[in-house]
């Protein structure tokens, strides 16, 4: 079969199917894996040239909802009777649920069974770590800096929270994505502060740039230096490599307690 993926969380889900060979176009933002590069680019994920879809004659196209905004490409595939399956994930289940469906519809049922069961073990393999966690600091995640978002109980950041032995300090909140303000972080005093801002690079971000927000060098994820700058990648796609993501995170929450797993 010939496949295209519309957006970097798919790319990634075939990779973890194992059939990234199947491959034959992604969109401009896919980065990972290596043997995805000398793939066709088939423009940003927020407008995918169709044209250039239509050309490369893929047997099924795949696309997310997860991406804001993909509606626009969606319609223009069944404009064009593109075949294509929609995925949406918002949490780990439905990411496992993914792998199974996306297997299916590619005629590879055995690689979706087998990569659901090997993300569910990493799962499970994380979660009796985190039971036997007494204290479990508050994290505060940025998606972005002005205005300000963060991820809400509704969301997969919660869940890597929870398995990297700790908790999202706007939990309680039920949304997939919270627009808030510095105040409001301020009011809560986090324990650490995550920045995940989406779509850039982790070299790119400045963590000096939150000591100079009002009030937040008396924050205790200031005082006590947790400020984590993270891979975005890592944290913003919901693909099976957010398990990557929480085990990263856990070493540098817990690093005792996660010693033991890879």
């Amino acid at each position: 079969m010939r496949i295209v993926s519309i957006c970097p969380s798919n790319t990634e889900l075939v990779e973890y199917l194992g059939l990234t060979h199947l491959l034959v176009g992604v969109d401009d933002f896919s980065d990972w894996p290596e043997q995805i590069k000398h793939l066709p680019r088939l423009g940003p994920d927020l407008s995918i040239h169709m044209d250039k879809v239509e050309e490369l004659q893929p047997d099924l196209v795949l696309a997310s909802l997860s991406v804001p905004g993909m509606e626009k490409n969606i319609e223009e595939l069944e404009k064009r009777n593109i075949p294509h399956i929609i995925l949406n994930p918002q949490s780990l289940k439905d990411i496992e649920n993914d792998l199974i469906i996306t297997a299916k519809a590619l005629a590879q049922p055995e690689a979706g069974e087998k990569a659901s069961s090997v993300f569910q073990s990493q799962i499970e393999e994380l979660i009796k770590i985190a039971a036997n966690i007494e204290k479990k600091p508050s994290l505060y995640w940025e998606w972005w800096p002005k205005p300000v978002f963060t991820p809400g109980q509704v969301n997969w950041l919660t869940e890597i929270s929870q398995l990297a032995g700790a908790v999202n300090l706007f939990k309680d909140v039920e949304l997939a994505s919270v627009q808030t303000d510095w105040d409001d972080v301020y009011r809560r005093n986090p324990d650490y502060i995550c920045l995940a801002w989406v779509g850039v690079r982790k070299e790119k971000v400045n963590p000096d740039i939150v000591r100079k927000r009002p009030k937040w060098d008396q924050l205790d994820a200031v005082r006590n230096q947790h400020i984590l700058v993270l891979e975005e990648e890592l944290y913003c796609r919901p693909s099976p490599r957010l398990i990557e993501g929480a085990i990263r995170l856990a070493k540098k929450i817990h690093p005792e307690a996660y010693a033991s797993i890879q």
